[in-house]
């Protein structure tokens, strides 16, 4: 048998066993941008990588007010979030050139919300063949490219 490892998998395994507080608000609130992949900032919601991604690029559109559910936000908000995950798509597609898109929110934890107090958008670009057999055999998805230079051609395209 071989062993492909995988150790960036222990930080979320210990990250989800935490479970303490809001990550979302403690970045919303907080200063370090780049430190936390933070890619831009409106009124009511902010950009962020997503440090987990399912692809190269995936990124999440989050109000900064917290709520679990989409009627408690205002039609301001909701229409800043919709701008916001326009302006990050086309940031993606100049950066990436994706061949697709799967945007969604999982609303609640039985819907597989993480972090089902505060809603966002998944914004996940896609290509031709992207699913290849390490996610289904050994549930590792393997990235061409690391954070670090994702968040550097998203910020050049912003």
């Amino acid at each position: 048998m071989e062993h492909l490892w995988a150790p960036w998998r222990n930080l979320y395994v210990k990250d989800s066993q935490k479970n303490e507080g809001n990550i979302f608000a403690e970045i919303a609130q907080g200063s370090d941008d780049e430190g936390h992949f933070v890619l831009a900032r409106g009124k009511s919601c902010f950009a962020i990588l997503n440090i987990y991604p399912y692809n190269t690029a995936h990124l999440m559109i989050i109000p900064y007010r917290a709520t679990g559910a989409l009627e408690d936000l205002s039609d301001d908000e909701l229409l800043e979030l919709m701008t916001m995950l326009k302006r990050m798509k086309a940031a993606v597609t100049a950066a990436f050139q994706p061949q697709g898109f799967n945007i969604g929110i999982n609303l609640g934890a039985a819907a597989g919300a993480g972090i089902d107090q505060h809603l966002h958008i998944h914004l996940v670009p896609r290509w031709r063949g992207d699913s290849n057999f390490m996610t289904v055999t050994a549930e590792t998805r393997v990235h061409p490219t690391d954070l670090a230079s994702v968040y550097a051609a998203l910020k050049k395209q912003l």
